[in-house]
């Protein structure tokens, strides 16, 4: 990571320079050395890619009243067309107590943005032959051979019964492997997660083989492949990557994905002399406006014992706008292939039997998605049927999003990608997600 420097306030397309999405940029001066990171610009104006200039500003002005009403601290947006940034802009603070601007080069917790980097890692890994979809999870991670399945009863008491199918990896890519999260507070055996120190993180000092010998000793909700439930299984998959890899999983995200994106602001922590970059995470407070959430927010200041890749990552929007022109180019950008575009295509559609909604397939529970119209692929939610869920987009639009409400999304029909940041949790608090859907969609008329 580095030192930059950004404007404050409120920045807009027309306020941009063009210019190239990855320039070469000095490292701060303790580090003496050059590397290349993404710094993003504006690169083409509305209309060269068939926006409306005056149209584009109702995004700024709508997200402006989030901020200005007190219901975000403070936001980054990019939203691209044809491969080309047509807006940009930042507003707020990403430090309300230190009054800090929100910046170009701010750094935000991504949480569950962190799932799809995962997933392409074993999407790579099965382009390569180290693994199969149809393989069986107990392959790479012994413990999750003979699992069983909750039936009735307690988290005390639980009865179980054999998994008739082992979990497979596209069940972890899917989310339909049985496991769940702690914090869903809707199953018994979430509260079994949770008795066992599972909620927002895991027990101190357990890594992530244990961390997953743990999850596989805990029963399933339900016969793998049966139903949806969001969950550790992306953690899970990050075990899965390591194994089949034979590298851990940071190392092989910075050798493989991060750093032939050019995605150096991307890690599993933040060293102290960035500190000062990193946005403060925030939580609506009941009585008006925000509260600092220091004991969540601390987790990223300090190298981890769990390399969590279902959540684990912290970015900028520079860097993840290049991950999703990666996506939006088939598998490849400026010259480095990490997916084939079969695969990338392969991976973007529903796999939820039946060609499914997650509104019909899954548990009413949290999910960074809406579930009405919109299935899963291998690691990404999938639009289905646009009308069922009453949102201005495409269908096989593809995104995900993360718990301090960042999220991105890619439609493959318009070649639109966009990229939102801010930290407040959790992401359901606001519709943000749907409103920038509307938002980007209506500006576009050609």
């Amino acid at each position: 990571m580095r030192g930059m420097t950004g404007d404050a306030g409120l920045h807009g397309a027309g306020g941009m320079d063009r210019s190239l999405a990855v320039e070469i940029a000095t490292l701060g001066s303790t580090a003496g050395r050059v590397a290349a990171v993404a710094v993003l610009k504006v690169e083409a104006e509305p209309g060269e890619v068939g926006f409306d200039p005056d149209r584009l500003t109702r995004i700024d002005a709508h997200f402006q009243r989030y901020v200005d009403d007190g219901r975000l601290a403070g936001w980054s947006i990019a939203v691209a067309r044809r491969g080309r940034v047509a807006h940009l802009s930042h507003y707020g603070r990403r430090d309300l107590e230190a009054g800090l601007p929100v910046e170009s080069d701010t750094l935000w917790r991504i949480y569950s943005m962190t799932k799809p980097i995962t997933s392409v890692a074993a999407l790579m890994l099965y382009e390569q032959g180290a693994l199969e979809l149809t393989d069986p999870v107990s392959r790479y991670i012994p413990s999750f051979a003979d699992l069983r399945v909750y039936e009735a009863g307690s988290a005390l008491k639980p009865a179980t019964v054999p998994a008739i199918e082992p979990v497979r990896v596209w069940h972890l890519l899917t989310h339909t492997a049985g496991l769940t999260y702690g914090f869903h507070h809707a199953h018994p055996v979430d509260e079994m997660y949770r008795a066992r120190g599972f909620e927002f993180g895991a027990p101190r000092g357990m890594d992530l083989a244990t961390a997953c010998d743990a999850w596989a000793a805990l029963p399933l909700l339900f016969q793998p492949g049966t139903e949806w439930n969001y969950s550790v299984a992306t953690d899970v998959l990050g075990r899965v990557v390591e194994v089949a890899s034979r590298q851990s999983l940071d190392v092989f995200l910075a050798e493989r994905i991060l750093g032939p994106l050019g995605m150096t602001e991307t890690a599993f922590s933040v060293p102290p002399e960035d500190l000062d970059r990193l946005a403060a995470l925030y939580s609506p407070n009941p009585t008006g406006g925000l509260i600092r959430n220091k004991a969540l927010a601390e987790a990223i200041t300090r190298p981890p014992s769990i390399l969590s890749g279902g959540g684990g990552l912290v970015s900028t929007l520079a860097d993840y706008h290049r991950f999703t022109q990666m996506l939006a180019g088939g598998g490849e950008l400026d010259g480095e292939r990490l997916l084939g575009p079969r695969t990338l295509r392969y991976a973007t559609q529903n796999h939820l039997p039946g060609n499914a909604d997650l509104d019909v397939f899954g548990r009413p529970i949290f999910a960074e998605s809406a579930f009405a119209g919109v299935g899963f692929g291998l690691g990404f939610s999938v639009v289905v049927d646009p009308l069922a869920g009453k949102v201005l987009t495409s269908p096989g639009e593809f995104a995900w999003g993360g718990l301090a409400s960042t999220s991105f999304y890619v439609d493959p029909v318009e070649d639109v990608t966009a990229v939102f940041m801010t930290q407040l949790m959790p992401s359901s608090t606001y519709r943000i997600r749907p409103q920038l859907r509307a938002l980007v969609a209506q500006a576009l008329v050609d």
